[in-house]
């Protein structure tokens, strides 16, 4: 069962360690989208959430304080969801369409990330880890 719960952390986590370096190594292009989903600060914006995410991601995968990581994440995604996929601003249907979908992704990522976030700072077992969790809710 450690194997699978490393391999779940890690395929959990994935996303947000490729998107973070992305976020990093295509600072301009990923400030200049988000310019045009007018968020405030975008550069600023733009780096510190690609921070966020691969150091929540890698926090996850290899279980150093895996509950901050998982709410690093958190944290990312909801205000992400609505500034990045306002669905309901869309009037063509294609786009309309394909905001909504990846709204209510972040949207339910972050509630997975939130249940990692509660059940590791109650103790629960994640399979092997480099840390406990950083946050005690027992």
């Amino acid at each position: 069962m450690n194997a699978i719960l490393v391999i779940a952390r890690i395929l959990f986590a994935a996303i947000f360690i490729n998107s973070g370096i992305m976020h990093l190594t295509k600072l301009e292009a990923m400030t200049g989208y988000a310019k045009y989903k007018k968020v405030p600060a975008a550069k600023l914006s733009v780096a510190v959430s690609g921070l966020m995410i691969l150091v929540g991601g890698l926090y996850v995968a290899l279980g150093i304080y895996a509950d901050l990581g998982a709410l690093l994440i958190a944290i990312f995604l909801i205000p992400t969801a609505f500034l990045m996929h306002a669905f309901w601003k869309e009037s063509d249907a294609t786009a309309k369409q394909n905001e909504s979908i990846n709204f209510f992704k972040n949207l339910s990522i972050a509630g997975a990330a939130l249940i990692i976030f509660v059940l590791i700072a109650r103790g629960a077992d994640i399979g092997p880890s480099i840390t406990s969790a950083f946050f005690s809710f027992k």
